[in-house]
């Protein structure tokens, strides 16, 4: 089968190749999965390159342990271990083949994967395609840790920081859902798109500075991208608001400031850790398959074209995902 591989860390020019690998064959409790589709998105280019280096002990210190990337996918089962009951042969399927700090299998920028039973893997809606199906999880699910652990209630107030990319877009249609009013910040490019997904006001980054509100407005701030601060956007926090970011931070801040039982400067910080089930992937199917969220799908690349596309979301220009067609 066809893959893409690395075996050293690097920039995608000087590290992925398209290779033909063994097929793999799925074990008692595994299912095997013939991709059609899967993204590349920051995590692939994070462990692609080995940064940041505090993640190395996961992903090998001096050379990757997971060779071939991609983190979320759609596709169709093409055979069952002997052990597995709730799949067959010929079921379309998504999900993550990433998920919590520790299961990092990796492994979709592949023709197939094998993936156990259990892992956050579901059957799809019949109405929704693959690109639409895998171009959906990974934002969602590290959205809905920062909303969850936010904690917000309908009718308060969230600012979004990086709306247009795949977690703040996912996080501005997951915080619209649960009825919260949200503020969405990005770049011009894409503040049609932020507004087409429910956003009550989009602030342009390029021509205003959001941290410069004058008045403490928000319940929470997510900064999506990870390039504020606590600093930055105490001022923007009502007291007793939520700073969350996707990003460690200078120094590991928000990690550090997470850990502090009480408040600073009369502001929280929260840094959760991802992670998905069987039924949260499923949830993110009913809200596809239901209309009340929208998979945004910046641009698509065959595999052979994967290199490109690492390229691309390093940039850090994409709107949305950038989808892999295999």
């Amino acid at each position: 089968m066809r893959a893409s591989v690395h075996t050293r860390y690097g920039a995608p020019d000087d590290v992925l190749r398209l290779e033909d690998v063994a097929k793999p064959t799925p074990r008692d409790d595994e299912i095997l999965i013939r991709v059609r589709a899967t993204t590349v998105n920051r995590t692939d280019t994070g462990f692609l390159r080995g940064a940041p280096f505090i993640a190395r002990p996961f992903s090998g210190l001096r050379r990757p342990t997971a060779t071939i990337l991609g983190s979320e996918l759609a596709g169709e089962v093409e055979a069952v271990g002997r052990a597995v009951t709730s799949f067959a042969p010929r079921d379309p399927v998504f999900g993550l083949a990433v998920f919590g700090v520790t299961r990092l299998h990796f492994g979709a920028h592949a023709e197939y994967l094998c993936l156990p039973e259990s892992w956050p893997i579901v059957t799809m809606p019949a109405a929704v395609s693959f690109e639409d199906a895998a171009a959906v999880c990974d934002g969602l699910m590290l959205a809905m840790a920062f909303i969850r652990r936010a904690g917000l209630r309908p009718g308060q107030r969230i600012l979004v920081n990086g709306a247009s990319g795949s977690i703040g877009s996912a996080a501005v249609q997951l915080a619209k859902y649960y009825g919260t009013e949200v503020t969405a910040v990005c770049g011009t490019e894409g503040m049609d798109v932020v507004a087409s997904l429910g956003a009550d006001a989009v602030i342009d980054f390029t021509r205003e500075d959001f941290t410069r509100q004058d008045q403490a407005a928000y319940d929470a701030v997510l900064d999506a991208v990870g390039k504020s601060s606590l600093r930055l956007c105490r001022g923007l926090l009502k007291p007793g608001g939520v700073y969350l970011s996707s990003e460690l931070g200078f120094l590991a801040q928000n990690v550090l400031f997470s850990l502090w039982p009480g408040s600073i400067g009369g502001r929280k910080v929260r840094f959760p850790l991802p992670s998905a089930s069987k039924a949260d992937v499923r949830f993110f199917g009913e809200l596809l398959e239901s209309g009340k969220y929208r998979a945004v799908i910046d641009r698509r690349y065959p595999l052979e074209e994967i290199v490109s596309a690492y390229k691309y979301v390093e940039t850090g220009q994409k709107i949305g995902n950038v989808v892999i067609t295999v």
